[in-house]
This record gives structure tokens, sequence and C-alpha cells, in this order.
């Protein structure tokens, strides 16, 4: 459903907030281990999440990654998704027409249009800290 790039940025914000809860700072290391993403893909990933506010990113010793607790509340899904992949996930056209809208629809638009503004209304409305909560307490698993 989502791209590699996509799945890994929201593992990355989902582990850094797990360690954040924790007042922990996650290395880049530890969060290409805990994604399971290659290095430098996780390196570039963790700059667009940092340019675009999602987390936080600190230099020497004591630095790494963290979301601030006040945070952690008003960052959703939607916000990791769009940082990644700006906004085709929610307005581009699944055969990847330029333009499909409800006048100019390609031919799977309006079969594909509930379902899109289901998952946009779901992405919205879930929030990085309900997500690491359930990791907190172990009743999700972000790697298998």
């Amino acid at each position: 459903m989502f791209s590699k790039t996509c799945e890994y940025g929201i593992k990355a914000v989902l582990y850094i907030a797990r360690q954040s809860l924790r007042h922990v700072r996650s290395r880049m290391s530890d969060i290409a281990e805990q994604t399971g993403s290659p290095g430098a893909f996780t390196g570039k990933i963790l700059g667009a999440l940092s340019r675009n506010g999602i987390i936080d990113s600190y230099t020497g010793p004591h630095g790494g990654f963290e979301i601030r607790q006040e945070q952690l509340h008003n960052i959703t899904i939607a916000d990791i998704v769009r940082a990644i992949e700006g906004d085709e996930f929610f307005e581009g056209c699944v055969l990847g027409l330029g333009i499909c809208d409800g006048e100019h629809p390609c031919p799977m638009h309006h079969s594909v249009e509930p379902f899109r503004k289901g998952m946009s209304e779901v992405l919205h409305h879930t929030t990085v800290y309900e997500l690491a909560m359930g990791l907190k307490n172990e009743d999700s698993l972000l790697v298998r």
C-alpha cells in the first residue's frame, strides 16, 4: 500500500517515538536495525522527516533523533506520509495519470475514491502517540 520509503519512514518515526517516551534519543544505526532499513537510505528518510518537523535531530556525543513529548500527540500518520511522499498518496491517480478527478476520471477513479477517502480519514486521525503506546505496551510489533 505504501512505498518502501514510506514504510521505513513510518517505522522509523514509531521507533523514535517509543524511545522518546522512555526519554532516550535514537541513533541512526539503531533505527536502521530496528526498522530493517538500509543505513544510507535511513539517513535520507530521517533527513526528510527532520526537515518537515516530524522528528528532531541532534549532533554531538549525546546526539540522535527524538520527538518531543508534547509533539507526539500532534503528529499523525498522514503527516509522515506527506513528509515522505508529498500529496501524491492522497491526491494522485491510482493509474498514474496526470489529470484524474471527478470531472476527468481514470477508469478506476470512482471505484477507488471511497477507499482513498476512508484511508485518508484513518491516517489523519491516527497519531504517532497512539501507535507508540501500542508498541510500548507490546500490543503491537514493529519488526517480525
